[in-house]
């Protein structure tokens, strides 16, 4: 028997824009990523991360730096850049 690989993945939106990642937990970081392409070079720059229509063990909420939370097929994320820390 073949031995089992976790390559499902899921559409999630941010921004209003479609992105398929693995269905898995998603970063912060990989969230603000998909939506500021360049953050990785700006780290000083912070972001606001909220989210709705997630899984019932989190359907809403607010993802901070260093955090992640578990995704499912059509969640949707809005990322604000909020100034310099």
């Amino acid at each position: 028997m073949p031995e089992e690989k976790h390559d499902k993945s899921a559409e999630i939106f941010v921004d209003g824009t479609p992105h398929k990642v693995a269905d898995r937990p998603v970063s912060y970081k990989e969230v603000v990523t998909l939506a500021y392409p360049d953050y990785p070079h700006h780290p000083e720059i912070t972001y606001s991360v909220t989210y709705k229509d997630g899984p019932k063990a989190n359907p809403e909420g607010i993802l901070a730096p260093g955090d992640s939370v578990e995704i499912k097929d059509g969640m949707k994320f809005r990322v604000k850049r909020t100034g310099q820390s």
